[in-house]
């Protein structure tokens, strides 16, 4: 296949920020945009206008982030001011569609990513956007490649949405069942963490990079980045490393297990996950702390959910110390929370109510994952 670069089917413009004292936030001037924390699901949301900008961007150019993270992409909704943090890409109709150089950048963030060069923040080059190489093939099969991606891409979307809204409504059973912990309307009784736990709050392993491993071998090693929502997203995709017999006993995590960050920014923060599902030994990183509560009085996938409310996310924060890029709680903090503890026979209920929940997720998540793989291998085929 033949290749042009992409100096050669589009003209780019890099931004360039204002002086400070011409940009607001009260709709004065035009829309300005300083990087990727401005966009949305197409077009990026203004949040602050220029009434003196220097470098500007018209109605449908592509906007493309070219510092870390590198590679986000939108469409100009209008004339704005772009800042340095993004480039402007306005296509050659006659020899690019917009919407197959959309998905050709789409393609190529990995590479991009890895053309960044700087010690604080990564960024790309005018030069490093120039030299994308593009499949030389003509209008018609560009729209036909796009039309694929564009469909295909729709399903992956409408995936994540089904399973956003069964995480929706777990939330609301929650609710239904036991009333917004923030207000207890249905006076739960109350009890101290510490006074239910079968395993009191134990921090984890420090282990320096050179003891991990990519061959297979070692031991799967939990990190902060392996749960969302109180779950561990995937157990066997985990890092692994080399740790003896006696670092393997005492840091290992159990089935039902919980896992509460301790250290970190505060938005993650006392983020938590159960374990459940282990088909080998694993252990858990320093960062955070495990536990393990009486099964004869909480539900491990009840008390999970409440560990992640906004109700025990605000004794964090009274309980957080703060330093200058993170904050930390430390085991006395978890052990201290308070908790409701509804009857067991009604945390049960709403156990089984999650399980049934997960298989339809499941489903959702292997059909989601299936397209993913069609939509890469895709990517791959148009773009190398």
């Amino acid at each position: 296949m033949k290749y042009m670069m992409l100096k050669e089917v589009c003209s780019i413009k890099m931004g360039q920020s204002p002086a400070s004292d011409s940009y607001n936030d009260n709709g004065e001037g035009i829309p300005f945009f300083q990087g990727n924390a401005d966009f949305g699901e197409r077009y990026p949301v203004a949040r602050q206008w220029c009434s003196a900008p220097i470098k500007m961007a018209e109605p449908e150019d592509i906007l493309i982030s070219v510092r870390a993270p590198i590679g986000a992409l939108n469409y100009a909704k209008e004339e704005c001011c772009i800042g340095r943090g993004l480039a402007a890409l306005t296509p050659n109709k006659s020899k690019i569609s917009p919407e197959f150089m959309f998905w050709l950048l789409k393609g190529k963030t990995a590479e991009l990513n890895s053309k960044g060069t700087g010690s604080t923040f990564k960024a790309i080059s005018r030069k490093v956007l120039e030299e994308i190489l593009v499949p030389d093939i003509g209008i018609d099969q560009q729209a036909e490649y796009s039309a694929i991606l564009e469909k295909i891409n729709g399903i992956i979307q409408l995936r994540k949405q089904e399973l956003q809204k069964l995480d929706e409504l777990i939330k609301s059973r929650f609710i239904e069942m036991f009333g917004d912990p923030m207000t207890n309307p249905y006076n739960l009784p109350k009890v101290i963490l510490g006074s239910v736990l079968t395993i009191e709050p134990q921090n984890g392993l420090y282990k320096p990079q050179s003891d991990y491993v990519s061959d297979g071998t070692g031991v799967p090693i939990l990190r902060i980045d392996s749960f969302y929502e109180g779950k561990v997203s995937n157990l066997s995709s985990l890092r692994r490393l080399i740790c003896s017999e006696i670092e393997l006993k005492r840091y290992s995590l159990y089935e039902n297990d919980i896992v509460i960050n301790r250290v970190n920014s505060i938005e993650y923060l006392g983020k938590c996950g159960l374990i459940q599902g282990l088909v080998e030994n694993t252990i858990f990183e320093s960062n955070m702390m495990r536990l393990h509560v009486d099964e004869h009085k909480f539900h491990p996938v009840y008390i999970t959910k409440l560990l992640c409310s906004e109700f025990i996310y605000q004794q964090i924060l009274r309980r957080a110390k703060k330093a200058v890029n993170q904050a930390s709680i430390n085991q006395k903090d978890v052990q201290s929370f308070v908790v409701y503890m509804p009857p067991i026979e009604q945390q049960d209920q709403f156990a089984a109510f999650v399980k049934q929940t997960d298989k339809s997720k499941a489903v959702i998540q292997k059909s989601l994952d299936e397209t993913q793989t069609l939509f890469d291998c895709l990517m791959q085929k148009y773009f190398g």
